[in-house]
């Protein structure tokens, strides 16, 4: 996993990567592990100005990639916008637990081992008062899969496969807004609910003053539970919760989303009362289940795990599949 540290206004922390990997000789577009279709062009043309309108920043940072790589900024619009929605990727597990001892949100990332390498954890920290800092990290770039800000707001997705797609913003453009824009899951809620979102997926958030709850979502349709009933909650690739299950779809090939799922049910249903930060480990890393077990020969697997410790105020990563790699603090960025 590669290591990046961030500061400055949005457009000059994207100069500056931009730069530095032209510099390097690498090129982002010769990355993308998709081809670029007219569709995906089309899509993120009618996106565009959802983003200019709810997240100008991004936008800003963008257009310094592009200008560091000396390439135009439409460019870049078609890979990351139309991740989740015309790209379409069903992985990834995610939960929340609390109890007397113990607060955690903790998610495995699934994805290709191809461009395992490439794979980021960044610390950014911008110039602009608006903008919280944050740690995050990602399968690609400038948009985030699970972070947590300065001020204990902590996020993690997992995309679920969409019956329709409009323009709007993808999940992991929105996850990344949240991190910049909220202090708490209440305001992150409130935001939430106004972004025009062009897929579907799922959200679990947490934050410091003890309140947490799962989120799921179609473009059209949005429902939150929080933990006032029980202790925990869960995630993968498909929804789950009572409002949602006429929305719910069955793929081909959906990484064992439901395996996945009926593991973190099945644990934590029973035990979330005692859970602690190493139980919430091996969960992660399959001790309790199919979590994580993928045969990489078929280029799928875990590529990295997070825990984010809410009570203890402490961040745990393994990077690659916890079932072969350990856990360490990362004591680099403070909430």
């Amino acid at each position: 996993m590669y290591h990046a540290r961030f500061k400055g206004t949005h457009y000059e922390i994207g100069k500056k990567w931009g730069e530095l990997l032209k510099k390097n000789n690498k090129n982002l577009l010769d990355n993308i592990p998709f081809g670029i279709t007219k569709e995906m062009e089309e899509f993120s043309e009618n996106c565009l100005p959802y983003y200019k309108e709810f997240f100008p920043e991004v936008i800003d940072e963008i257009k310094g990639i592009a200008a560091g790589q000396s390439i135009e900024p439409a460019s870049l619009y078609p890979v990351l916008f139309s991740m989740y929605a015309l790209v379409r990727v069903t992985n990834c597990s995610s939960f929340i637990v609390k109890n007397e001892q113990t607060f955690l949100l903790g998610r495995n990332s699934d994805f290709l081992t191809a461009i395992e390498k490439l794979y980021m954890n960044c610390l950014y920290t911008f110039k602009e008062t608006d903008s919280y800092s944050f740690s995050g990290n990602t399968t690609a770039f400038v948009e985030m899969e699970d972070g947590i800000n300065q001020w204990g707001l902590a996020i993690a997705l997992t995309s679920v496969f969409p019956d329709s797609i409009k323009p709007g913003m993808n999940v992991g453009m929105i996850l990344r807004m949240l991190l910049e824009k909220c202090r708490s899951v209440e305001e992150a809620l409130t935001l939430l609910e106004t972004v025009p979102r062009c897929t579907a997926g799922t959200l679990v958030l947490a934050d410091t003053t003890g309140e947490a709850c799962v989120v799921e979502f179609t473009n059209d349709q949005l429902v939150h539970h929080s933990l006032t009933e029980k202790g925990y909650c869960c995630a993968t690739n498909n929804f789950h919760l009572p409002e949602m299950l006429t929305r719910k779809k069955t793929v081909d090939d959906d990484w064992f989303a439901e395996e996945r799922y009926q593991t973190l049910e099945q644990y934590l249903s029973t035990r979330y009362q005692n859970m602690s930060l190493s139980e919430g480990q091996k969960l992660l890393g399959g001790d309790y289940g199919f979590l994580c077990q993928y045969d990489r020969k078929t280029g799928k697997d875990t590529v990295w795990s997070s825990i984010y410790d809410l009570r203890n105020k402490q961040i745990y990563r393994c990077e690659g599949n916890p079932s072969r790699k350990k856990f360490k603090e990362d004591s680099r960025f403070t909430f």
